[in-house]
């Protein structure tokens, strides 16, 4: 379910695997063991306004007091751990911490539009937790992750590898009476970070100094080793697909090691590959040989590459050249090269 857009596990995201392990923790312990304590966790802008509680901003904002929330925003966190191997986890954080600043101020402006306009007084109390920057996040995810149909239903419906992604999100979005507030605020401070209106991006982000000192404290304790590859088999399948399958992943492991020295070698000589030199049979097929007096057939014209392809991965980051050989080394499979791309 949440290996279609990048390797499986939390490998080069520390702050992903942090906000997965810590508020969840924190959740439960108030949960069922401080449930006492759970009322200096609410969210609650009357107190913020009226009793200027401005507390409240920081920890009403950070831990989900119902479970199901916490449940729902961790699956996501999990999920988006790729735009912090995308970006680094300095750009990362700094994505999450304008969000979460900036969804602060629509929340007000959103109950006091509410009130102001439709006479509809919000309840007090909001959903409690990490949950604007998990909406924020959204943005991202739309824009720059791209699209990849896994299936077909109903004619013109289709399931694609962002679909799962999206109910699970709805799922958040229908959890709560007023959750929709924290979404929309969310939405629109991910909008703002992303098309970097009112120079977010310069005054909302994470000091240098910090994100080193947090680099030598933390990343060593939530760092996560690189996963082993084994072949995912289905439930019930039989013997022959098993061995299909397994067949594929060693296909795709030569290609993706193939490329990989590829890339090496293009770094150390500053130029492209030599691809004839990735794949010796094509190299060999270019050669003329003569043999029993007769010419051998020209080598095939190299693979076609889609530029349409080529344009969707340049807009998520990378370079043209990097695009144009993933999708050559995975015959213009959108998906592994994606795949493949976001994990080296």
């Amino acid at each position: 379910m949440f290996t279609s857009t990048g390797s499986s596990g939390l490998y080069k995201a520390p702050l992903s695997k942090s906000l997965l392990l810590v508020p969840s923790a924190l959740s439960l312990l108030l949960a069922l063991l401080l449930p006492h304590c759970q009322k200096l966790f609410v969210y609650d802008l009357h107190a913020v306004k009226n009793d200027f509680q401005i507390w409240r901003l920081i920890c009403g904002r950070i831990i989900c007091l119902d479970l199901k929330d916490t449940f729902c925003s961790s699956l996501l966190i999990y999920n988006f751990r790729i735009f912090e191997r995308r970006y680094g986890s300095r750009k990362f954080a700094s994505f999450l911490l304008g969000s979460w600043v900036l969804s602060a101020l629509f929340d007000f402006l959103l109950i006091e539009a509410m009130q102001y306009f439709f006479g509809i007084t919000a309840a007090s109390n909001l959903p409690s937790g990490f949950l604007a920057p998990v909406f924020a996040l959204f943005v991202p995810f739309y824009c720059s992750i791209p699209r990849v149909q896994v299936a077909q239903i109903l004619g013109p419906l289709s399931i694609t590898n962002k679909t799962l992604i999206y109910i699970l999100g709805l799922q958040l979005f229908t959890s709560g009476s007023y959750i929709w507030i924290v979404a929309i605020s969310g939405l629109m401070s991910g909008l703002c970070y992303d098309s970097k209106m009112f120079q977010v991006l310069q005054v909302l982000c994470i000091p240098s100094w910090m994100a080193k000192f947090f680099s030598w404290t933390l990343e060593p304790i939530f760092s996560s080793s690189e996963p082993t590859s084994e072949a995912r088999i289905g439930m019930g399948a039989t013997l022959d697909i098993q061995r299909q399958q397994r067949m594929e992943l060693l296909d795709r492991q030569l290609m993706f090691s193939q490329f990989a020295q590829g890339r090496r070698q293009r770094q150390q000589q500053g130029g492209m590959i030599n691809w004839n030199r990735l794949f010796p049979p094509l190299r060999q097929r270019q050669n003329v040989n003569y043999q029993g007096g007769r010419q051998s057939e020209p080598a095939a014209p190299p693979l076609e590459v889609s530029e349409e392809q080529v344009a969707r991965l340049m807009e998520m980051g990378f370079s043209r050249g990097d695009a144009l050989e993933a999708l050559r080394a995975s015959n213009n499979d959108l998906n592994v090269a994606t795949n493949f791309l976001l994990q080296h």
